[in-house]
């Protein structure tokens, strides 16, 4: 591999100290660094030290202030109450400043931790944008998560205040907020101190004594200015699913974080100043912080931030509506938000209604994109479907198609390669580098690029356990996989969806590939359950398109006999049910660990990020009786 991706990435690796200098010219320092990366004291690092800058300041002030003050920064999509708006560089800007008065009012200042629990209106933005401004760490909570769950992050995030809203919209339902949040703080240990609550006007909330009412607030605000911080300064905590249970809080900085999502735009989406990106996601989740919310702004592109889901609200064609509405040139969601809309509309006969002409690049990434979507995508489509692959502790793509440095052949199954500043090594149970094709842990060399997670918010020893403690000197993605001959990469499913079957390593993703290939196939997953015999044996689940009606025995005959020719008979694949759902999280991951669990006869929880928990009730007697073999 040769051109510009390869000096690149080659400069990445032998230059790290003068690719991520020029790269740092892309954001605004009050100081500029003095260090580029301290790796002094592995596994923690820390990038731009000396260097001081503002976040809020990057995505909002320095464009106005350039001239761009006029263009549309943000869009406000929401099927959900047929609403519309659109904020300009210096309406957003204006916004956000009053309300980082409001939060400054409350006592919120440089350092201080402020949690976030909104839906997707444009206030949830701000209100990130406003802890930005001032230096104050935000921890933004999905929107409707439980009580409980939400207690758990403010008693670890401890912040000294909370901002909400008095309902989100889920379909056509309405999700009342204020109840959950005060339930919340009453079994938190830690005082929150004030809610600052939006009042929507499909719901208004009853306030208390402790609540503000965030339009109340606004019109007394004194705007506050930006406040420079350390590259180091921690910018937000967020927090994944940990195994304990126990979630684990991201900590990212604001150097690093800023410089990464910057170049990302320019080199891996193709995004410039004044074009316009679609990223179907959630706040909630780092997919929003990141292409939502920060990286478009960063680089002066107009950001849309959606309300609403890819089917149902009220159909499969509100993604195309979305792009010829608003001139989308870049749509990033998840593999399953494109099932759903195949299943919904295996045709594509809603995407003749619109004219997508503007639309040059749709990225899919959050779990694994199987061959069926990603043909299915590229052929309805007619434009390049790029499958990148990343997590909540990079921030940003670990390996992608870089579609603004050197655009690439696609390959089905594979994110593509490297980006420059990730040193990814296959290695095997001893930690041995393993040779291309040769299917291992995939594992990051240390120091980590800029942007990822500096460590886990007020737990430096979890951080090294979960990551940095299987092999000395790397990162460990929780991930397996292998690098081809042309040094693509091929994700195959986290490292516990590798099954051992009589002493033979299998990936479950290798399986679902081939079942996710049949014509009735809509979705599905494979998991491996505890068998006396052989250690563990796979199970797979279908759900059939729309429309599609099989005989159970007769479509688990034709698949069981696809995997035996494919993957072959050491796979010892020999039971799947047809299911009407599988279940999943609220951003679209298949709780595989969940329905292992309930197939081996564990009495297990359902987990808090769960969709639709009664999906997982439909499922339970199928789990739990067991294989016909």
């Amino acid at each position: 591999m040769s051109g510009e991706y390869r000096q690149a990435y080659d400069r990445s690796m032998n230059d790290p100290d003068g690719f991520w200098r020029e790269a740092a010219g892309l954001i605004d320092w009050y100081r500029e660094p003095e260090t580029i990366v301290d790796a002094s004291a592995l596994p923690f690092s820390q990038w731009f030290v000396g260097g001081e800058l503002n976040t809020c300041h990057n995505a909002l002030d320095r464009h106005v202030d350039g001239g761009r003050g006029d263009q549309v920064a943000l869009i406000h999509d929401s099927p959900v109450t047929d609403d519309r708006q659109r904020f300009t560089y210096r309406e957003l800007r204006d916004r956000v400043a009053a309300f980082a008065g409001v939060l400054r009012a409350q006592g919120v200042g440089k350092g201080d931790r402020v949690i976030i629990y909104m839906p997707m209106i444009p206030e949830a933005a701000v209100a990130m944008l406003a802890c930005a401004r001032l230096g104050a760490i935000h921890s933004v909570v999905f929107g409707g998560f439980a009580a409980r769950e939400l207690a758990v992050r403010i008693d670890d995030a401890t912040p000294s205040a909370i901002v909400s809203a008095s309902c989100g919209i889920e379909g056509k339902r309405i999700v009342e907020y204020k109840p959950l949040l005060d339930k919340a703080i009453e079994l938190a240990s830690h005082d929150p101190g004030p809610s600052i609550v939006f009042q929507r006007p499909q719901y208004t909330a009853e306030m208390g004594a402790r609540d503000v009412d965030w339009a109340e607030a606004v019109k007394h605000a004194e705007p506050a200015e930006c406040v420079p911080v350390a590259a180091t300064d921690p910018l937000y905590v967020l927090y994944t699913s940990g195994t304990t249970g126990k979630p684990k809080g991201v900590q990212r900085d604001n150097g690093g974080h800023a410089v990464a999502l910057a170049w990302s735009m320019t080199n891996i989406y193709d995004v410039g100043p004044g074009e316009v990106m679609f990223t179907a996601s959630d706040v909630g989740w780092v997919v929003g912080h990141s292409y939502i919310v920060y990286a478009p702004l960063l680089i002066g592109a107009t950001t849309v931030l959606y309300e609403g889901k890819p089917i149902g609200t009220p159909d499969a064609g509100q993604f195309w509506r979305v792009v010829q509405e608003h001139g989308v040139k870049a749509l990033f969601t998840a593999p399953t938000a494109f099932r759903g809309i195949k299943k919904e509309d295996p045709d594509a006969t809603y995407l003749q209604q619109y004219d997508i002409s503007s639309l040059r690049t749709l990225f899919l990434a959050g779990e694994r994109l199987d061959p069926e979507t990603w043909t299915w995508a590229s052929e309805k489509l007619g434009v390049p479907v790029v499958d990148h692959w990343w997590q909540t502790e990079t921030g940003w793509p670990i390996a992608a198609n870089l579609r603004g440095l050197e655009p690439m052949e696609l390959k089905a199954g594979s994110p593509s390669v490297v980006v420059p500043g990730y040193q990814v090594e296959i290695l095997d149970v001893d930690g041995t580098v393993l040779p291309h094709g040769e299917e291992g842990a995939i594992t990051i060399k240390l120091p980590l690029p800029p942007g990822c997670l500096q460590t886990l918010w007020q737990d430096d020893e979890r951080f090294r356990e979960s990551y940095m403690s299987r092999y000395e000197g790397y990162y460990l993605t929780g991930d397996g996989g292998y690098l081809d001959e042309d040094g693509y990469l091929y994700v195959m499913g986290r490292t516990d969806d590798v099954i051992n079957v009589a002493g033979h390593r299998l990936s479950t993703g290798s399986m679902e590939e081939v079942l996710s290939g049949h014509q009735d196939v809509a979705e599905c997953a494979v998991i491996g359950v505890h068998d006396a015999m052989k250690g563990q044996v796979p199970r797979g689940f279908v759900v059939l398109k729309a429309g599609v009606e099989r005989d159970e025995a007769e479509l688990s005959a034709e698949l069981v006999t696809m995997v035996r020719d494919e993957v072959g008979a050491v796979a010892s694949f020999k039971n799947v049910a047809i299911v009407p759902a599988l279940p999943k999280t609220r951003s679209g991951k298949v709780l595989r660990k969940t329905m292992r669990g309930i197939a081996d006869g564990k009495d297990e929880a359902v987990p808090s990020t769960i969709d639709d928990a009664s999906v997982l009730d439909t499922l339970r007697p199928v789990l739990q009786k067991g294989p016909d073999v």
